[in-house]
């Protein structure tokens, strides 16, 4: 449980980092990470997508002191991380993104997710 304790406020601690690129500055962030910068106009939903980072992060560093009792979230998280693994092969198999710009999230979705199901309190662990 130790090990998933942490994993919880590392994930949190991720989401909060993505969180306050996209929110407070999405153009430098998106050309660091190799994307082309959006118009002006995609802002605004980056910046929507930047509120559920931060909750969500804000959610799992609070959650990491009893995730027996906070199982949705955990799944929910790992359905994400599917998710954004998915859209990643998905993109990159259509030659949309590069590989040298899918990799490093692809892998991070794929580490998550996979000790996020490994590590998550099992049903009967609340008795």
């Amino acid at each position: 449980m130790r090990n998933l304790k942490i994993l919880l406020r590392v994930v949190g601690g991720i989401q909060i980092v993505l969180g306050l690129f996209y929110l407070f500055a999405p153009a430098f962030f998106l050309e660091s990470i190799g994307h082309s910068v959006p118009t002006d106009d995609i802002f605004y939903p980056l910046g929507m997508l930047a509120s559920r980072f931060l909750v969500f992060g804000v959610v799992f560093i609070y959650i990491a002191r009893d995730p027996v009792q906070h199982r949705l979230w955990i799944t929910a998280m790992i359905f994400i991380q599917l998710i954004d693994l998915a859209v990643g092969v998905f993109y990159t198999a259509t030659g949309t993104v590069a590989l040298s710009d899918s990799l490093f999230p692809m892998f991070n979705a794929t580490w998550i997710a996979g000790l996020l199901y490994l590590w998550r309190p099992r049903p009967d662990s609340a008795t």
